[in-house]
């Protein structure tokens, strides 16, 4: 069983190593993830949502481009968090989600042509916004890999 850890790049330069002098590998060594720190905005479209992600730095950008497309065609959620703890997670389930490159980032499409496909995605899309509006933090995660974070 392996663990993913989010972690955002100036944190990684304060990180030693974490394994003591003179032992071998530790049992069980996590997954670190650089997530991209970006600007993320959620909005109503017809028939679902758009996620937008935005990066300044051109690195987090290509960084979150290439995992966008490596994680092409897996689940899109989007977790929000206050205080390190979980407020929500919607998972898209129940539209299909289409990811675009734009020049500073991506926006994942998410749309049904159900009716009630279509309010649920909209009822994440209000959830989602009303957590940003009240400082969370929201990630967004395809495939169960987070690609965009913000703060």
């Amino acid at each position: 069983m392996t663990t993913t850890m989010m972690m955002d790049r100036t944190a990684m330069t304060s990180m030693g190593s974490t394994m003591p002098m003179g032992t071998g590998m530790p049992a069980m060594t996590p997954n670190m993830v650089m997530v991209p720190r970006c600007t993320m905005k959620v909005e109503k479209c017809a028939g679902g949502m758009k996620i937008t992600c935005a990066c300044d730095d051109p690195t987090a950008c290509t960084m979150m481009q290439n995992l966008c497309t490596m994680m092409a065609g897996g689940l899109c959620s989007v977790s929000c968090m206050m205080n390190g703890m979980m407020v929500c997670c919607c998972n898209l389930t129940m539209g299909a989600c289409k990811i675009e490159m734009t020049k500073d980032g991506c926006c994942v499409t998410c749309t049904s042509g159900d009716k009630a496909c279509c309010d649920m995605i909209q009822g994440c899309c209000e959830c989602i916004s009303a957590c940003m509006k009240a400082g969370c933090t929201c990630c967004l995660t395809i495939g169960g890999t987070p690609v965009c974070c913000c703060c």
